[in-house]
């Protein structure tokens, strides 16, 4: 199945739609960037994370525990990288006939991935550890709308009428 581009096969108004919504998540993806290179940062230089204080909010509780890293590798480096290549995927979507074609599935699948392990993640947070990490909900909320709006953007696409 191929996907045309939209700003070839689109009324003004659904590119500009579609537009927004690329944008949109662009955005997000800057702003998961920016929290989840927090996150490594932290982790990286074994500084103590910023936290609220409260009596459910323990950042260092969810940052230290066995669920903190897969394969020894810390889920905020991982979480990092997953921002970066969806970045990528988002940048390179017009370029050559490939991407065109294929890049909001590939989009699609990375970002219903991480959704749904940041989803795991919130129930570890509240059902294991008891402890919640603003930072971690953030990244998490953030996956959460770019999700909502690349599931929107294969809609989109799923809807174009080749001409």
């Amino acid at each position: 199945m191929s996907v045309q581009n939209a700003e070839t096969t689109h009324s003004p108004d659904a590119s500009l739609s579609l537009l927004n919504l690329r944008v949109m998540s662009l955005l997000l993806v800057f702003l998961g960037v920016l929290i989840t290179g927090y996150l490594s940062y932290v982790k990286l230089t074994d500084k103590e994370t910023i936290c609220i204080e409260g009596a459910h909010f323990n950042c260092d509780v969810v940052q230290n525990s066995r669920y903190s890293a897969i394969m020894g590798i810390p889920t905020t480096y991982l979480g990092f990288v997953t921002y970066l290549v969806i970045g990528g995927l988002l940048l390179a979507e017009n370029q050559g006939q490939f991407f065109r074609e294929n890049s909001i599935f590939m989009l699609f699948g990375l970002v219903l991935f991480a959704f749904i392990y940041s989803m795991y993640l919130v129930y570890l947070q509240g059902a294991v550890l008891g402890a919640w990490c603003q930072w971690c909900l953030a990244h998490e909320g953030t996956m959460t709308v770019l999700f909502v709006v690349t599931l929107l953007r294969l809609k989109q696409a799923l809807s174009v009428d080749p001409e």
